[in-house]
């Protein structure tokens, strides 16, 4: 089992590349089937869905759309509790399908804000994708269309995931020892 160190903490393999690729293939194909016919627009919430965003949409066969905003509850391994927009949205959604795209799910918040705001721009359809989902810390009620693994209320690093800006880049995702 292979263990990294991130500043301060240890993490060790949980998810490898391998794994991951292949479920977010699966994903990628069930939208190939799903949503072929509606030139959907991909919210990716930054900044740590841009590895599966970039994934997934090299895994679409179909015309679409992708943008990205940037909201942030993090700080450390801990949420603040406080959604911040920091890079807005500036598509027009209206009569759309829009599929938001985040990395990982663990009270809810981050989407909770985000879905109702979404919704006063009027798309047609609004669909939600998760890379992961932490089902034991959920607190908010939540439409989720597609969600690529359910994992332990744990801290988690790799594939997009940070802590305090490092280990984004690794590609397994790695769990806190």
């Amino acid at each position: 089992m292979e263990v990294i160190q991130l500043h301060d903490a240890a993490f060790r393999s949980f998810i490898p590349a391998h794994v991951i690729r292949d479920r977010v293939a699966e994903m990628a194909m069930r939208m190939n089937a799903e949503l072929r016919d509606e030139k959907p627009l991909f919210i990716g919430i930054l900044t740590g869905v841009f590895m599966f965003a970039t994934d997934l949409m090299r895994g679409l066969d179909f015309d679409s759309e992708i943008t990205f905003v940037k909201l942030s509850s993090y700080e450390g391994t801990s949420s603040t509790g406080k959604v911040q927009t920091v890079i807005g949205l500036n598509k027009d959604l209206s009569n759309r399908t829009v599929v938001i795209l985040e990395d990982i799910v663990d009270t809810g918040r981050t989407l909770s804000q985000f879905i109702p705001f979404v919704k006063t721009l009027n798309p047609e359809r609004l669909l939600v994708a998760v890379l992961l989902l932490k089902p034991r810390s959920i607190e908010y009620e939540l439409q989720l269309d597609y969600i690529g693994f359910e994992v332990p209320n744990e801290f988690l690093v790799g594939y997009g995931l940070d802590y305090d800006g490092f280990g984004r880049n690794l590609s397994d995702i790695y769990v806190k020892c």
